[in-house]
């Protein structure tokens, strides 16, 4: 955990969320800022900062992540959906702990 990450705080309960879905390895809940109609994220409880920063330790957590897409997509209505892993400042991340965007559902309502 990384005392100043907001996903590590909602991780803990520190921060409210919107959840979804939650294990012993994942968290999931929508975005606050919507792309879409439906748009979610899914977080590794585990702190790592990007995709940049994963190696062979993290493959099984990675793999966890990415069969959940599709089940969670599926529960939030969606026929299909779009993922998105922003990588580092220049690749637009913005929070420092990786996760993944899916989205779909067409424009969200204004």
């Amino acid at each position: 955990m990384s005392a100043d990450c907001i996903f590590c705080k909602i991780v803990t309960g520190a921060i409210p969320c919107n959840k979804i879905y939650e294990d012993d390895d994942v968290i999931a809940f929508h975005d606050i800022k919507p792309a879409a109609s439906v748009h979610f994220l899914i977080v590794p409880k585990l702190h790592i900062e990007s995709l940049k920063d994963c190696d062979a330790s993290h493959q099984a957590l990675l793999g966890k992540v990415m069969l959940l897409v599709p089940k969670l997509a599926a529960k939030q209505g969606l026929a299909g959906f779009k993922t998105l892993i922003n990588t580092g400042r220049e690749g637009g991340q913005e929070v420092f702990h990786i996760h993944v965007h899916v989205i779909g559902g067409g424009p969200r309502a204004a």
